[in-house]
């Protein structure tokens, strides 16, 4: 659960479907489902965010946390999150909660894999 990680991802991805997702020449594009355009994927990436940002100014004690894990490598970046996870439920609920619209946009959009196994 990288929320970090996945916000500033967020923008990759979008790019990196332009990119590589773009059809071949000659091949027939795969259908795009409704609403899951890259213009809708930026939609909720963008609620997404601004979410989290809320939640992070008004619990300053998470912000901090997250704020502290900067320079910090992603091996013991992972396992301190986790351990912060573990010891606030509350917090790793409400941030769960705020990354739902993301989940539940890649799972209906079967866009990459939707992270859910770095709770």
């Amino acid at each position: 659960m990288m929320f970090f990680r996945r916000t500033a991802a967020v923008a990759g991805v979008v790019s990196g479907a332009m990119l590589f997702g773009a059809p071949v020449a000659g091949a027939d594009p795969a259908p795009v489902g409704p609403n899951c355009t890259a213009a809708d994927m930026a939609q909720v990436a963008t609620g997404v965010a601004a979410a989290t940002s809320v939640y992070l100014f008004q619990h300053p004690d998470v912000n901090d946390f997250f704020t502290s894990l900067k320079g910090i490598p992603r091996s013991d970046m992972r396992a301190k999150l986790q351990q912060y996870m573990d010891a606030n439920p509350q917090a790793h609920a409400d941030l769960e909660g705020i990354r739902q619209p993301m989940k539940d946009f890649r799972a209906r959009c079967q866009v990459g894999d939707s992270g859910d196994t770095d709770q």
